[in-house]
């Protein structure tokens, strides 16, 4: 009697060349053939092409957005609706595209932010990883303050820990940039909490100052409430009696500090003690010139 065949017992995964895929997949981006949804994009209206299965199978979001169209539209017609952003860059849509076609990006300093924006409103955590890989890796002075409220922003911790510690070599150039002028309050304190700022106290409480007004004038609210936090990070027991009287007077004409934190550091400078003085105000930074009167900070003033 004749044995049928045996059947195979087990089976192995042969894998081609990895890059064949992408690059295949790569032309379809912004492809009209055989794409079946559009989306209008920006505030010129661009026209880009997609197609459902490779999105909805990459991205949750575009998933639900698809799943949610296919049951309030009856028609083929209707089907064909573009979806509008209207908000968004071109170039940063066409980038996430990318990722999702290729599991690749180019990014440039341009629209990295926004890019990586995207990938947190999207849900793609890889792309997200890329982003921050990428602009920490391209950090400027001119950028870094940028980078640090996307960061602060979006939530991203590691970004945010990249970005100060640039920040905090570069100290003295960032502030002077409009990047650090724009920074929302949260921004600000992130960088004021800092030990490691190469900067004495005095140029730092006049970029804080110069950052008030222009933030003053953006919210139109008056500048000791723009500033009611962040005041409470600049380290006044670090100045002599000779900048503190100099503070005392340029603050009649905004008021950006409280009076109370001005006598705090005044009652230190009679008093000669530490008692009661809250730590991280006593702490010298980095960049803290030396003063006689800081022997009296210790163990802090180090």
């Amino acid at each position: 009697m004749a044995q049928s065949p045996t059947k195979p017992s087990d089976s192995a995964l042969v894998q081609g060349s990895p890059s064949c895929l992408p690059a295949a997949l790569s032309g379809l981006i912004d492809n009209p053939q055989f794409s079946d949804v559009t989306f209008v994009v920006g505030k010129r209206r661009q026209v880009i092409h997609a197609h459902r299965c490779i999105l909805a199978s990459r991205c949750k979001v575009f998933h639900g957005m698809f799943l949610n169209q296919l049951k309030e539209k009856k028609s083929s017609e209707e089907l064909q609706v573009p979806f509008v952003l209207a908000d968004m860059n071109p170039d940063v849509f066409l980038a996430v595209l990318e990722f999702l076609y290729t599991n690749s990006v180019t990014l440039n300093s341009v629209i990295t932010l926004e890019v990586l924006t995207s990938a947190v409103e999207y849900g793609l955590d890889d792309l997200r990883k890329l982003c921050v890989e990428f602009i920490t890796k391209t950090l400027t002075v001119e950028l870094a303050c940028e980078a640090l409220q996307a960061a602060v922003t979006y939530g991203q911790t590691d970004l945010r820990q990249k970005c100060l510690a640039y920040i905090e070599r570069f100290t003295m150039e960032i502030i002077k940039t409009q990047s650090f002028r724009e920074l929302s309050d949260l921004g600000l304190l992130s960088i004021l909490q800092s030990n490691r700022l190469t900067i004495d106290e005095v140029p730092l409480i006049h970029a804080v100052r110069e950052w008030a007004h222009v933030s003053s004038v953006v919210l139109d609210l008056p500048v000791p409430r723009i500033a009611v936090d962040v005041v409470k990070e600049l380290r006044l027991f670090l100045l002599s009696l000779e900048e503190l009287t100099k503070l005392e007077n340029e603050n009649l004409q905004d008021e950006l500090i409280p009076e109370s934190q001005i006598a705090q550091a005044w009652k230190f400078h009679a008093l000669k003690k530490v008692s009661d003085l809250p730590a991280h105000q006593c702490h010298r930074r980095k960049g803290t010139l030396v003063r006689e009167h800081h022997r009296y900070l210790e163990p802090y003033s180090k």
